[in-house]
Parts: structure tokens; sequence; C-alpha cells
């Protein structure tokens, strides 16, 4: 009789500095059901079953290394296991898998070999700053990195803000740490006054700081987050 065929499970990974806080103990229950780890960097990986009291996990499962640089011609082979039976685990740096991080070209293949995907709960810090922000929840759009070039950024901040005032949908983007702050002068001459402005950092730390007031207010405020991890949220009442 044929083996039932294995899961793509989506793992979590911290963001702050308690794991505690972050991922629910079922999944680490859920750690020691997989046999093959497809992962964005292997010694990090590691360093996370470590914590979680999976080290032995480290010679008994197979390790595949899927990021920016790596062939996309090869993901097939990575779920082959799962059609052996065998449970995989996606797993990326930090936070979620897929979610402003890779991972959807992995399901999305397994969704057509029907690899049955299992979400974990876990921490995304474009979500919590969300719920903090007290910008729109309902309608919301997650834009990633914007375009570095200063004249296409600032028309692409004119048009979102714009937009927010219209549609009162929230805005949300990223920005490399150490270009934090040009964005964030970017941000000050390209937008309304009125449009709000909601800025996350070192969220799921000690030193988490979650702020949303008007561009015109944040041209009152000194702020110094130069290479430190943010969120950008423009929105409107």
């Amino acid at each position: 009789m044929n083996k039932p065929i294995g899961k793509l499970y989506l793992i979590p990974t911290p963001i702050g500095e308690n794991p505690d806080h972050e991922l629910p103990a079922f999944n680490r229950e859920v750690l020691t059901k997989i046999n093959v780890f497809i992962v964005e960097e292997i010694r990090t990986a590691r360093r996370f079953l470590v914590a979680n009291q999976c080290k032995h996990l480290i010679d008994e499962c197979e390790f595949f290394e899927f990021n920016e640089h790596s062939n996309r011609q090869n993901i097939p082979d990575f779920l082959k296991p799962a059609i052996q039976g065998k449970n995989i685990g996606l797993m990326s740096e930090a936070g979620l898998p897929c979610i402003a991080d890779p991972g959807e070209e992995i399901v999305l293949e397994a969704q057509r070999m029907n690899i049955q995907v299992v979400p974990l709960v876990g921490p995304s810090s474009i979500f919590l700053a969300l719920m903090a922000s007290g910008l729109n929840g309902e309608s919301f759009i997650f834009h990633g990195y914007l375009p570095i070039e200063p004249y296409s950024r600032n028309k692409f901040l004119s048009s979102i803000s714009m937009d927010a005032i219209k549609t009162k949908a929230s805005h949300i983007f990223i920005e490399t740490p150490y270009r934090n702050a040009k964005m964030f002068e970017a941000i000050l001459s390209s937008c309304k006054e009125d449009v709000l402005l909601c800025i996350a950092i070192n969220i799921m730390t000690r030193k988490q700081s979650i702020i949303t007031k008007t561009v015109a207010d944040w041209k009152k405020t000194k702020i110094d987050f130069n290479k430190i991890p943010a969120i950008f949220i423009i929105g409107s009442e």
C-alpha cells in the first residue's frame, strides 16, 4: 500500500527577543514530525532548531536552501520527499514564510502537486504594525520595497498618499534599514501634511515603538532609526 503524501508546513520564526512570546507550543510539536526543511539559510535554521529543543533533527533531517539566488527549477525536487510520505517544513529567516519573504513559489508548486499546505501561527511585523497603527485594517495594500531612484520614489509616495486620502486605504511598505532616513525625508517632502504616517520599529523587542501622526507633526519630530528594521504605513482618517 502506498504511503500517504506528506504535508508542507509553513514554520514561523521569531522576530523579537523572546520566542516564547511569539510562537505557540504546538509549533514545537510539529517540528518533531518534519523530515525535510526548506530554509533561507541553513545555519540560521539549525540555530532555530537548537533553541526549540530539536537539536536531534539537525542530523536526522535533510535541508534544502532556498533564497533569492536559488535555481527555481529545483523546486519540484525539494518537494519530492512529500510524495514519498515525508513532511516538509518551509522556514524563512524571521517571521512568516511567504509574507515579504521567499516561499510563495514553493507553496504554489505544492498546491499544483496536491500536497497539503499547513500554515502555522507566528509573528508578522507587517500585521503587528498595522494592528497598532490605528489606520484602516480592512482595506490595505502591502507594497514591499518602493523604488530606490529618488524621482520614482517621490512620485510613488505622492500617488499612494493621494490614494490614502481618496479611498482611506492603508499603504504599507518597508525599506532597507540603512536607507530609513532617506525614506523618511522623502515621505515628508512628497506627502500632504494632513496624511497620517505610522512608523513602527523594533517590533517585539523592549525598544518597540509604533507611532502614528500626521506628516505635519512628523516634520516637528526628531527620529533616529538608522539601521533599525522599520515598517511604514501611510493612511488617513
